[in-house]
């Protein structure tokens, strides 16, 4: 159907206040943040999965990617593809198997999995839907992935720790060609994980466990697990367990940074 010169004019001024809103909506979140909520994801199938997006390109992170994935009972997550990028898993409910190149572990909440480049990886679910935020960024430097890192970690160990409050860096830049670097947050009430910014890395953190409050750009936010935010370089960012009391939980988040080195490695202040 020819338009007439109007209507072409009308949809082309319509089409540039669209291109100006989403600017500015990227522009925005460049400046301040997302805050990221679990109950709002939404899954679509992939295979014999349920994948949705989480973090990327569509809130304004460039240099990594998160998926949230949910794989049936007796299925197998293996996307096609993956052995290009740096992978890091985090199982949030669920149990099953996981592999990187020809390594295997069992994989139940607060496993870990780290595939460098070069090596392909899967998940499989046991008897029961397994639930993993995924992440998945290409090293700049390219080139394969090195013996460094373990493949496998749990949240509740790793190779730094500093109290109080706990913070552990399962997969770090530095061991191998680690460029994902997974951290672990366990907060007691009252305790505080201080908040920075990062200059030069984008940051992305979840809560896996309790009730608790994250600091983004210039608020603090109500978070639950499966929540989370995405703090931009040079955005500030840190979470607290405000709650005090006999019947206040522990807050547990995950998450981390691409390429740059925690901060608190150089000077003993634990951080995110």
């Amino acid at each position: 159907m020819n338009l007439t010169v109007r209507e072409a004019v009308q949809e082309t001024r319509q089409d540039t206040r669209q291109d100006t809103r989403q600017e500015t909506r990227q522009e925005t979140r460049q400046e301040t943040g997302v805050v990221l909520r679990g109950a709002e994801l939404e899954y679509r199938r992939h295979g014999d999965c349920w994948v949705s997006p989480v973090a990327g390109p569509h809130i304004g992170a460039w240099h990594s990617t998160v998926e949230a994935v949910r794989i049936p009972a007796g299925r197998q997550w293996s996307p096609p593809g993956a052995a290009a990028a740096e992978q890091v898993a985090v199982v949030l409910a669920g149990a099953g198997v996981g592999t990187v190149g020809y390594e295997i572990s069992r994989m139940r909440a607060a496993s870990a999995l780290y595939s460098p480049v070069g090596s392909p990886y899967s998940l499989s679910a046991g008897d029961r839907e397994m639930t993993v935020y995924v992440w998945s960024a290409v090293p700049s430097s390219g080139g394969t992935g090195a013996a460094g890192p373990a493949r496998f970690r749990s949240l509740w160990n790793g190779e730094t720790w500093l109290t109080p409050p706990v913070a552990s860096v399962l997969f770090r830049p530095g061991a191998g060609r680690a460029g994902l670097c997974l951290r672990c947050g366990i907060m007691l009430p009252g305790e505080t994980l201080g908040v920075r910014q990062h200059e030069e890395s984008e940051t992305v953190y979840f809560v896996f466990e309790g009730e608790g409050q994250f600091y983004l750009h210039d608020r603090w936010v109500e978070l639950g697990p499966g929540d989370g935010v995405f703090a931009p370089p040079g955005v500030r960012h840190g979470a607290r367990n405000p709650h005090t009391g006999r019947l206040a939980s522990r807050f547990v988040v995950f998450g981390g940074s691409v390429a740059e080195l925690p901060s608190y490695l150089h000077d003993g202040v634990p951080d995110l």
